[in-house]
């Protein structure tokens, strides 16, 4: 290129000057207007971080979202739980423990229940009891946000250590998702022990005669902020002789308590004791207008059988039934004890448990769970396995002595049909038995429970 002469340059190169046909880079622009955005963005998440509620104020809103909806509940139309303002936590424990639609007992006793009124239910055995008032109890402690450090919060009473325990392990799986504390209270075991612990327990649930032990004995045991108690089977404690014991427990507790008091038969005394501890409840009669005291799906039969054969046609009958879940009802421990060992020797072919009164308390819990794990076994037992016992998936229940009134009789057949399922049920009677309890009035008669002979060469030959 010759020096002297200047390059060929168009006047709209020249240095400081932009082409005005010339365009933005767009990916250039994007990467800018993102690297604002982010920018942007990042700070208005600080500033909502900093603005944020504290959990137990949301937790405070959440909840009295939920009250307010308490007036709202209509049980007719409750298909599912979720359909009941309840937690999320314990909405979670009923699924996980495979709860999902509410029993009729449960469909009207929880939406009184959570409005705090009283509640005097009464249903047939096998509808449902236990969530009725567990469902509440969570709900009541998660409304007041309690604490380990609140102490007492609510009060489970049970006539039996079994029920006890039973209704225990329903509350640890329905529970589990809550931060509240819970207790077994029972007879039987280290009173020491419970005494170190019951103060730092938000659920206690226990039998009469061990708790009034620990409000007479134990320094630190107090129920002055007691907001709910539940009477289990209330009908079964004053049977047992704890009407003393249990009027001297209420009159300790807070007047201004909400009060759940269940039972599957009313009698005059539940009626004397409804009046001293509830205050204008709310009545739930599930099954008031039912023929039968007993579930619909229940099929009942009575045996008339000689003394001396019963033991054969006992035998006759667990043979036949091999593949099915049996509970045997007897009179007495001793009869237990005894038979126990008979079958045990005589080898039917399928597991034989026993319990009854004079087993020590692991026992019986021992026997009680494995007998729920079998899928076939027979259970001889007394009369301590026939109120609240909740046995999954049970098909006959025998009655190899006659019972002592229609109310035991209810109880015993209540151990199967549960929850709508089907069950069978079989009475044996003695010749001069039969004709005493078709003769009983209308009320307390074979004929009003349902029952239906069966005859005695079906199962004796």
């Amino acid at each position: 290129m010759d020096k002297g002469k200047r390059p060929n340059v168009s006047p709209n190169k020249k240095m400081g000057k932009k082409n005005p046909t010339d365009t933005i880079d767009p990916v250039k622009n994007f990467e800018r207007w993102k690297k604002k955005y982010n920018k942007t963005k990042t700070r208005v998440k600080q500033e909502k971080r900093q603005k944020r509620k504290p959990e137990w104020q949301v937790e405070k809103e959440v909840i009295q979202r939920l009250v307010n909806k308490y007036n709202e509940i209509n049980a007719k139309d409750a298909e599912r739980f979720s359909d009941f303002p309840i937690s999320k936590n314990t909405l979670r424990g009923l699924m996980e423990a495979q709860y999902r639609q509410p029993t009729e007992i449960q469909r009207q006793t929880i939406g009184f229940a959570l409005q705090g009124k009283d509640v005097l239910g009464a249903a047939k055995t096998g509808s449902g009891k236990t969530l009725a008032f567990l469902i509440p109890v969570l709900e009541c402690l998660y409304r007041q946000q309690w604490t380990a450090m609140d102490g007492l919060g609510a009060l489970i009473i049970s006539p039996t250590r079994e029920l006890a325990y039973q209704t225990f392990e329903v509350l640890r799986k329905v529970g589990k998702n809550h931060e509240f504390s819970a207790g077994l209270i029972i007879g039987g075991k280290d009173l020491k022990n419970e005494s170190e612990k019951i103060h730092r327990t938000n659920i206690i649930i226990c039998t009469p005669g061990r708790l009034l032990q620990h409000m007479d004995e134990t320094a630190a045991f107090h129920a002055s902020d007691l907001h709910m108690l539940v009477l289990d089977e209330a009908d079964r404690i004053l049977d047992m002789g704890f009407a003393d014991t249990i009027n001297a427990i209420v009159e300790n507790l807070p007047k201004t308590r909400q009060t759940l008091l269940f039972s599957a038969t009313q009698t005059k005394s539940v009626k004397d004791l409804a009046r001293l501890s509830l205050k204008d409840p709310e009545y739930v009669w599930v099954h008031e207008k039912a023929k039968f005291s007993t579930p619909a799906t229940l099929e009942q039969n009575y045996v008339v059988c000689e003394l001396h054969q019963k033991v054969n046609m006992l035998f006759s009958f667990i043979r036949s039934h091999l593949q099915k879940k049996v509970i045997v009802f007897f009179a007495c421990c001793k009869e237990v004890q005894y038979l126990f060992r008979v079958f045990c020797r005589l080898r039917p072919g399928m597991p034989i448990l026993a319990l009854h009164g004079k087993q020590q308390q692991m026992k019986r819990v021992e026997v009680y769970n494995d007998f729920i794990k079998k899928k076939n076994a027979v259970l001889f037992a007394t009369d301590i396995a026939a109120r609240g016992l909740d046995f999954p998936a049970v098909n006959w229940v025998l009655q190899f002595d006659c019972p002592e009134d229609a109310n035991t009789y209810i109880h015993r057949v209540g151990r199967t049909a549960r929850y709508k399922e089907g069950g069978e049920a079989l009475l044996v009677l003695l010749p001069s038995e039969e004709k005493e309890m078709l003769s009983h009035s209308p009320t307390t008669s074979c004929i009003s429970l349902g029952l239906g002979r069966l005859l005695a060469v079906e199962l004796c030959m």
